[in-house]
């Protein structure tokens, strides 16, 4: 038996919901790892990194959670080639730290730095170049599986597609990846040129992302949740790309990263009284009125994480809490996602951000062409639960589907709509964990593992 210490700790998402008590234990090695796979009893294992998935995928009711956070070295670097590989317990904020002075960053980068490499994999997470780029998964050129019956595999994308596939977007099913190799991409400086642009309504916004999105390599529009009848999906598009020698002064660092003033939200501040009605419209009208067309420079954590300025900024939405519910729309189904942006107008949400995706990937891959809208909810939304259960049944209507890696609180009779090639998937994960060794609470509520 692992002589790995144990501690029964209460665990939640970000968003503070559907928390559970499970078991924390903290191996220092892949032994130690394997051990605790092997005596997986009937709850099963799950790995966490820095627990920022929004709902319930990195919790494990009764069974055993693996911090991960410990397991975070680098281990080499190619300066020349930008290729970087770590273990998987390492986070894009410590990976930033260290490849950006040479003129490297990461390919893709979700909306925190707060993140392990093993979660970006997991969750095959996105951001603002999707459109350009794809996820996060495809620039791995290689990872380390543990797998549930305890052997440690090196997965190569093109030699074993069909295993990375299911362990990219995976959701931690497969096994415990436990470091990989990543291709960085080459940058001249630590800044970003950005392009701002209003938009008027959902049809203006479509418009300009449609025939514009392809001129920069990230693009997001901000939308006031707020606005309806003809201003509906008023927006502010934010594009960039990397800012180039010659675009910044001569006289600064130009690979100095600049992070800026951070503050923390004290345990028991809330400002769920301001994060609707009159406040939050105001807001609202102040964000979308100061919005500036024009060029200029950000910080690269202005530009990709400004709300990793403000630390444990999810208890601004008080005890309660909140979640995120993201969905996916094809394109071509514009009607769906004006109907959809029409019905959240009343639960008043905080934070709503549209995007645009390219090409999909693996059988539970989130992206795939089509419109994406991310939304911050306050659980406190009166009718909340048949509101999202009515908006699931839209987006699954219209071909589309919910970002697992952030759900609390799908029903499992919508997964196989909304991921047609779920059965592909299982058919791996049920080959790789025989015995049922990889569980957490969203496996279990939605029925995900067979």
């Amino acid at each position: 038996m692992t002589t790995v210490s144990r501690e029964r700790r209460k665990l939640h998402g970000w968003g503070r919901t559907a928390g559970s008590v499970a078991n924390i234990a903290a191996p220092g090695s892949t032994d130690e790892l394997a051990a605790l796979i092997a005596e997986a009893g009937q709850r099963g294992v799950i790995a966490r990194g820095l627990g920022r998935s929004y709902g319930d995928v990195a919790q494990n009711a009764g069974g055993v959670v693996i911090d991960m956070r410990g397991v975070d070295r680098l281990l080499e670097f190619d300066r020349a080639s930008g290729l970087v590989t770590v273990e998987a317990g390492c986070s894009l904020d410590a990976l930033v730290d260290a490849v950006l002075a040479h003129g490297w960053f990461l390919p893709v980068t979700p909306g925190t730095s707060a993140v392990t490499v093993g979660g970006a994999i997991a969750c095959d997470v996105h951001g603002k170049n999707h459109h350009r780029d794809g996820a996060f998964a495809r620039h791995v050129r290689s990872l380390e599986l543990l797998t549930p019956e305890g052997e440690t595999i090196t997965v190569d994308p093109e030699q074993q597609r069909e295993l990375f596939e299911a362990t990219a977007g995976g959701l931690g099913l497969t096994g415990i990846v436990t470091r990989a190799t990543l291709q960085l991409v080459p940058v001249e400086t630590a800044s970003m040129l950005v392009d701002t642009e209003r938009a008027a309504n959902l049809d203006v916004l479509l418009t300009r992302l449609t025939s514009t999105d392809h001129l920069f390599r990230y693009s997001v529009a901000w939308v006031d949740g707020r606005a309806r009848g003809a201003a509906l999906g008023r927006s502010v598009l934010l594009r960039g790309d990397h800012a180039t020698a010659d675009d910044v002064p001569r006289d600064t660092d130009r690979l100095l990263r600049a992070r800026g003033r951070r503050l923390s939200v004290p345990p028991h501040l809330s400002a769920a009284p301001f994060l609707r009605g009159r406040p939050l419209n105001a807001f609202n009208e102040l964000r979308y009125r100061r919005a500036r067309s024009g060029k200029s420079i950000e910080t690269i954590d202005q530009f990709f994480y400004p709300l990793d300025a403000i630390g444990n900024w999810n208890r601004l939405y008080g005890a309660g809490g909140f979640l995120q519910y993201q969905f996916l729309v094809p394109f071509g189904a514009e009607d769906a996602l004006r109907t959809l942006l029409e019905s959240f107008t009343a639960a008043q949400p905080v934070l709503v951000v549209l995007k645009q995706f390219g090409e999909s990937f693996g059988p539970l891959g989130f992206p795939a062409p089509g419109w994406t809208v991310a939304l911050d909810l306050a659980t406190s939304v009166p009718g909340l639960a048949r509101l999202l259960d009515d908006a699931d049944e839209v987006v699954a209507g219209a071909g589309g589907r919910v970002y697992l890696a952030k759900d609390s609180r799908l029903r499992p009779d919508f997964l196989a709509r909304m991921y047609p090639r779920l059965d592909e998937w299982r058919q791996v994960q049920s080959t790789l964990d025989p015995e049922g060794r990889m569980q957490h609470d969203l496996s279990r509520r939605l029925q995900l593992v067979r």
